[in-house]
């Protein structure tokens, strides 16, 4: 499904329904991973602040460029028993799967109470799981994204 957003006010009502899809699929064994596709200034990282918001995070969220990886706890009562942390990565300067390995990835990738949303997953496809859910966000105009993914 594939949605334009407007405003920010949009951005969270699909960010939203995104969570409401999440929930409905059955709890996995392992880490529920979301990668994020899109050029700079697409709104990857302006949806994951609106889906750590939705999920009770009151910490500013910003993009780990720099940092690559930010670990939140997650309060949401709706979530809270589902997911108990959100990882954000973002992979932009990281070339290669194997690079993922220095953030403790494959502890990541084991418990399956982490939601995490990473950031130019094309970057390190090799390390990825296969059941990944994408999302593909694309600037279209001035203040006007749109959002193309199955759970949107």
């Amino acid at each position: 499904m594939k949605k334009e957003v407007k405003n920010l006010e949009e951005l969270q009502a699909a960010a939203g329904a995104f969570l409401k899809n999440l929930s409905k699929l059955p709890q996995k064994n392992s880490a529920t991973v979301v990668g994020l596709s899109g050029d700079l200034g697409a709104g990857k990282t302006a949806f994951t602040k609106c889906v750590a918001s939705l999920l009770g995070i009151t910490e500013t969220v910003t993009s780990p460029t720099f940092i690559l990886e930010k670990i939140y706890d997650i309060s949401s009562p709706i979530f809270g028993e589902r997911f108990t942390k959100l990882v954000h990565i973002d992979a932009y300067r990281l070339e290669g799967g194997d690079e993922m390995a220095a953030l403790g990835w494959e502890a990541l990738l084991a418990d399956s109470h982490n939601l995490i949303l990473i950031e130019w997953p094309e970057q390190v496809e090799s390390a990825l799981p296969k059941d990944i859910i994408r999302l593909s966000f694309k600037y279209i105009d001035e203040g006007i994204r749109s959002v193309e993914g199955e759970l949107i």
